[in-house]
């Protein structure tokens, strides 16, 4: 899918209208807006749609949801829009269950991979890391698609299975020790491989929290339960409720998906709140369940800064102390520079800081004029090459990683439009 629309246009014409004098604003919103569908998107006669990060030919579940979200702003009035997301759903959940466990997928079923971790790995699966991200995005974006355009087609067949095997993975996923076959071994990157084995960390089994495999950076967690990827859960969780009640008509399915997402928040609250000297009770970023955790926080989405855009409703008084923690120099991956300052990740070199980040501090700030200047030093630190890159340098913006990034292109985009007022009301 390559060509804009006509309400793509006029939508263009009028953010163009609205940023009359912030010219390198618009220009910027305007190639990574359409970055994404005029370079990644795949429709094929089926009605399904394949979305390629960017630079690498696979489909994640978590980068190819977010790449459209936002997309999900003109979907009530642009129909071609919306046949491309739902789509995209349709695409997911097939996706969904050739392998509940992997994270990225193939177009085709050909065997290309990042590298060969299992023997026996499905031709269709590019990669198998674990993540509980994974597994909630598509849900989110089914629903919103259902609750912004009233289009209910996509929860079908292949949906509700989809839906089965995720619930199956999850509750498996809560008792890891126990029950949970699934380890992961990468012997060319450390931070890619889980301890014990393969097996990861001990957790405390039974303690209500999802295990998790890796982080939504794809990099392994270090103590198995990954409280903004819970988080997450427990919200999309709740959204399943919802479409089981509404559309489905399966009350079993929503009574089940409710109290599941209650019980993951209420784990959260009882499992990852600890006090963290000079910011008071704050959210730990993972925690084993038996007591240790790890403070910080990580540039991807699900983020602990990301929290209320996910929609998670934690402790109005811990969520704040998180968030004042987050952005200071306590959290070991929040880097100030002379170019900008905002948090990387473990995943890129130390001081690079992440456009998604900065993206998701500005639309998580209540004041217009911090939102203002987050978009400003967002589009300054481009380098000039009219798109957003993963990580850059804190002092130097023309040292970065991943020149093409459509995921990153997205959430600036939907920063802007964040900016100036439009909002996501399900």
């Amino acid at each position: 899918m390559s060509e804009r629309t006509h309400e793509m246009n006029v939508f263009l014409q009028e953010i163009k209208e609205k940023l009359k004098d912030e010219p390198k604003l618009y220009s910027l919103f305007e190639t990574c807006f359409t970055n994404t569908l005029e370079r990644t998107i795949r429709r094929y006669e089926d009605g399904t749609s394949f979305v390629i990060t960017g630079d690498i030919p696979a489909m994640w579940l978590r980068d190819s949801a977010a790449q459209v979200r936002p997309y999900l702003y003109l979907a009530a009035r642009d129909s071609e829009l919306a046949d491309m997301i739902e789509g995209l759903v349709k695409r997911q959940f097939s996706c969904i269950l050739i392998d509940p466990y992997a994270n990225a997928f193939n177009e085709k079923p050909d065997g290309s991979c990042w590298e060969k971790d299992f023997e026996d790995q499905d031709p269709g699966v590019w990669e198998r890391k674990y993540e509980i991200d994974s597994l909630c995005y598509p849900i989110q974006l089914a629903y919103f698609l259902w609750k912004l355009t009233g289009r209910t087609a996509h929860f079908d067949e292949t949906f509700r299975k989809g839906v089965n095997a995720i619930l199956k993975v999850f509750r498996t996923e809560q008792y890891h020790e126990e029950k949970s076959s699934y380890h992961f071994t990468r012997h060319s990157l450390y931070s890619e491989s889980l301890s014990r084995g393969g097996k990861g960390a001990l957790v405390n089994d039974g303690c209500g929290l999802i295990w998790s495999g890796f982080r939504p950076s794809d990099d392994a967690c270090d103590l198995g339960y990954l409280i903004p990827s819970n988080m997450f859960a427990s919200v999309v969780l709740g959204y399943l409720s919802e479409i089981a009640r509404e559309v489905l008509h399966d009350e079993e399915l929503a009574k089940e998906a409710a109290a599941f997402s209650k019980e993951v928040h209420d784990a959260i609250e009882a499992n990852a709140v600890a006090s963290l000297q000079g910011f008071g009770r704050v959210y730990a970023y993972e925690t084993d369940g038996f007591g240790q955790c790890r403070f910080m926080d990580d540039a991807n989405v699900p983020s602990l800064l990301a929290q209320t855009y996910l929609g998670y409703e934690g402790d109005p008084e811990v969520t704040a102390n998180t968030r004042r923690f987050l952005l200071s120099e306590a959290n070991p991956y929040y880097y100030e520079g002379t170019a900008a300052s905002g948090i990387g990740s473990p995943h890129t070199p130390t001081s690079y800081i992440w456009h998604i980040a900065l993206a998701v501090q500005g639309m998580t700030e209540t004041s217009k004029e911090e939102k203002y200047r987050i978009l400003k030093l967002m589009a300054a630190t481009d380098d000039n090459k009219g798109m957003m890159h993963e990580g850059f340098d804190k002092n130097d913006p023309s040292h970065y990683t991943r020149e093409w990034f459509s995921w990153a292109n997205a959430m600036y985009a939907e920063m802007v439009l964040n900016y100036l007022g439009y909002g996501l009301d399900v």
